[in-house]
Order: structure tokens, then C-alpha cells, then sequence
């Protein structure tokens, strides 16, 4: 039989049974020591890399879960860009049709329809978080508004919107479309 203390798993039993009986002081257990403190090392390590692997897996779902978020948010973008057109239209039908003609018992059925299917579209609209930019009167914002012209103008400060081209629209918190304006300058 052999003592416990003398052996252990890493040792063979045959180089065990010969160190039977031979002093702790004789025994070589620096081998062993340094094997220990290597595979401690190497545990350590693979720790590690278990950490990070979690962390980078935890980045990656919450990566993925944001662009699904932001996909479903403004899947229709694309979709309310074309319908833009569909509704500058109508406005302008809207505009073009003379005060007369909207007297006129035979054209106020056709206009109270172009005018009700401009409500409806401002409702779908609304219902998607697509909001119209404000422009009139306020300082040019190059994030929501593009300049076209500038226009000298005494009357406003230079820099201020004057006109309005073509309305710009917002989709939740991100530009769709910028206004695009007339600005006022300083006359010459």
C-alpha cells in the first residue's frame, strides 16, 4: 500500500511504489506544481473566453432585437416616400380648382370627395407616425428643410423660411422627405 501522501493521479504508480518509504523532503513535486499552475492557467483562460463569448452573444441579440425594432418602425418607409407624390397631387388638384367652380352644384360633390380623401390620407398618415415638417416663418433647419431659393426680403430676418415649395415629412423620429423652401435674404 502506498500513503497518501505520496501519491497522487499525476505520478505513475510504478515511480509511487519506488518513492514508498523515501522522505517528502526527496519527492520532486515541482513537475507536478508547475503542471498544476499551468492548467490553472488554462482554466483561467477558458473562463475568459467563456465571458467574452457570453458578452459578445449578449451584444449580438441586442443588436438583432434593435433592427427588428427599427424594421418594424419603418418597414413602410419606402412605401409612404411613393405615397408623397399621391398626396402633393391631390393638394395641388385641391388648389388648382377656382373658388367659382367650388360654388358650382355640379363640382361640390367631386371636390368634397378630393377633400375628404386628402382627410383620410393624413389620417393613414398620422396613424403611421408620418407628421408634415413645419416651415413657414421659422429659421431654416438644414436637417428638415432644403433651400431652394432665397428670396430678398425686408420684412423677415434672413435665414427665415418665406415659402413653402413642396411640404417635408417625418416618419416617427427620421426624416422622409425635407421641405423645400423659399428663404429670405437680405435685400439688396
Amino acid at each position: 500500500m502506498t500513503d497518501d501522501k505520496t501519491q497522487s493521479p499525476a505520478i505513475d504508480p510504478a515511480v509511487a511504489e519506488e518513492l514508498q518509504g523515501v522522505p517528502e523532503d526527496f519527492v520532486d513535486t515541482k513537475g507536478e506544481n508547475e503542471e498544476i499552475a499551468a492548467l490553472r492557467e488554462k482554466l483561467a483562460t477558458a473562463e475568459q473566453d467563456v465571458l467574452y463569448a457570453r458578452a459578445e452573444t449578449q451584444n449580438v441579440r441586442r443588436r438583432l432585437e434593435k433592427d427588428i425594432a427599427d424594421t418594424r418602425a419603418y418597414a413602410a418607409t419606402g412605401f409612404a416616400r411613393d405615397i408623397l407624390s399621391v398626396s402633393d397631387n391631390l393638394t395641388r388638384a385641391l388648389t388648382a380648382i377656382p373658388a367659382e367652380l367650388r360654388e358650382d352644384d355640379k363640382l361640390k360633390g367631386l371636390v368634397a370627395g378630393i377633400e375628404a380623401t386628402g382627410r383620410e390620407i393624413d389620417k393613414v398618415f398620422a396613424s403611421h407616425g408620418i407628421t408634415r415638417i413645419a416651415a413657414m416663418g421659422l429659421p431654416l433647419d438644414p436637417n428638415q428643410h432644403q433651400a431652394m431659393i432665397e428670396l430678398p426680403s425686408a420684412d423677415a430676418e434672413p435665414g427665415t423660411v418665406l415659402q413653402e415649395m413642396q411640404a417635408g415629412y417625418m416618419i416617427k423620429d427620421r426624416l422622409l422627405r425635407p421641405a423645400m423652401v423659399a428663404v429670405a435674404k437680405k435685400p439688396d
